[in-house]
């Protein structure tokens, strides 16, 4: 029964942050799909880019409860069941930590999509807000401060993830929060990361667009006028 949870969990997470809310956003605000626009992704700054400041903070906040919702379903579902492995209780916040693990899966590789989507930033944030709200507080004022001043949103959101891992660390050795808070952010992070790798070079090459920066329709992309 504790395995079903599990998985019922993980396939709640994994659809829920499937969701593209991105595109459906783009198409209704500016009939547009951000798809054929500046990186081709699905989150809140392309968005910002093709469609506008009003249409942007629509998809963050729908991309933020994405990574909310399945944490406080986890809650649900999960309850106080525990399952024994070897010397290790699994309980509530392991499952709570999949579910947010499993939406930023969903957002990046959507099952909508043809397994493409976003970067998975504003849900990494929203699963971090439900399980520990003081790093995702942290770790997002240093994302916004860091994008605000540098221009680059990119660069603000590597260094946002790496903060609310390192802000972790005392928290749990410390202030014996939950290590799984820190399992979180540490795979979260690696996650996002990994999936800035272009930022990465264009940020180290300087030509990494910055905020304000209209997206460009992507070279080779039919327009929305001719396309078939």
């Amino acid at each position: 029964m504790i395995i079903a949870k599990f998985v019922y969990i993980l396939l709640i997470g994994y659809f829920l942050g499937s969701i593209p809310f991105g595109l459906l956003v783009s198409k209704l605000h500016s009939n547009k799909d951000i798809r054929r626009y500046g990186s081709g992704k699905i989150g809140a700054t392309n968005v910002l880019r093709t469609a506008g400041r009003n249409a942007a903070v629509l998809v963050l906040i729908g991309d933020l409860m994405k990574g909310v919702l399945p944490v406080i379903i986890a809650g649900v579902i999960f309850g106080n069941d525990l399952m024994v492995i070897g010397n290790f209780a699994v309980g509530t916040l392991v499952a709570q930590v999949l579910a947010a693990l499993a939406a930023i899966a969903g957002h990046n590789w959507s099952i909508f999509l043809k397994f493409k989507g976003g970067r998975g930033v504003a849900t990494f944030f929203g699963g971090l807000m439900a399980l520990c709200p003081p790093a995702a507080l942290i770790s997002g004022e240093v994302l916004f401060i860091s994008a605000g001043v540098t221009r680059y949103v990119a660069f603000g959101s590597i260094l946002g993830v790496i903060t609310a891992y390192v802000i972790l660390i005392p928290l749990t050795v410390v202030y014996k929060f939950p290590i799984e808070y820190l399992g979180y952010a540490l795979v979260g992070g690696l996650v996002i990361i990994f999936m800035h790798r272009d930022n990465i070079n264009r940020l180290v090459a300087g030509t990494e667009r910055k905020i304000g920066q209209k997206a460009e329709l992507a070279t080779g992309t039919p327009s929305e006028k001719t396309k078939a």
